[in-house]
């Protein structure tokens, strides 16, 4: 079997590819913003919320972790419409992208929290401090430097599973890609050079998240 490589129309669509990755980059690191927020108020919640909150939270949790992420997409693009409540594409991706990494972060944080020693939270009680003082003070940072290599390559999923945004038409890399093979008929180089971008964007992510860790989190212990 003999073919030719032609990388000339993928790369004569280097601008379109540049918005695509940007596009993916922008919902990737509001995603992660957004979703890390909702993950830490959930896992406070389940912790040390009263139990109807509790409930709640689990009841989201297992929704979101049991159903595939596609079928979430569509209930915020295609279900909610039938209400009245039409998003665009990008708005609609963002949203399920932050509830959906929001469920999964949510678990590995509690995960955190209940692995630091009660007796670290007793004696904060015993200084008076406020549970949500506790929870800033005493046990989110300790939590995070603990749970900070899953939680990372839990963002690094999302924005690799950000490619499914690409069914309802939402201009990431992946859209484009599609666009680029319908137009040109080059679907071997074109997804070559997007699996070549993902990968380093997989890459400079992880160089990010250890830029960040040395900088905030990575910190001797004190005896």
């Amino acid at each position: 079997m003999h073919y030719t490589f032609q990388f000339a129309d993928v790369f004569a669509a280097w601008p379109l590819l540049l918005k695509g990755t940007w596009t993916t980059l922008q919902l990737s690191f509001l995603a992660m913003l957004f979703g890390l927020v909702v993950a830490v108020l959930c896992a406070w919640g389940k912790t040390a919320g009263p139990k109807p909150l509790r409930w709640l939270i689990n009841a989201y949790i297992e929704l979101i972790r049991n159903t595939p992420f596609l079928v979430q997409l569509f209930f915020f693009f295609f279900a909610l419409p039938a209400i009245g409540l039409r998003w665009s594409p990008y708005t609609a991706a963002l949203t399920a992208l932050v509830v959906n990494l929001g469920a999964y972060a949510a678990e590995i944080i509690r995960a955190g929290i209940e692995s630091i020693p009660k007796g670290q939270i007793e004696a904060g009680l015993a200084l008076n401090l406020k549970r949500w003082e506790i929870f800033r003070f005493v046990i989110i940072k300790p939590a995070l430097r603990a749970i900070y290599p899953a939680l990372t390559s839990q963002f690094i999923l999302l924005m690799l599973s950000s490619a499914v945004v690409s069914v309802i038409s939402a201009d990431d890399l992946t859209s484009v890609a599609a666009n680029l093979q319908s137009q040109t008929f080059r679907s071997f180089e074109i997804y070559i050079v997007v699996a070549g971008i993902y990968l380093l964007l997989s890459l400079a992510f992880s160089a990010f998240f250890k830029l960040v860790f040395n900088a905030t989190l990575n910190y001797p212990d004190r005896k």
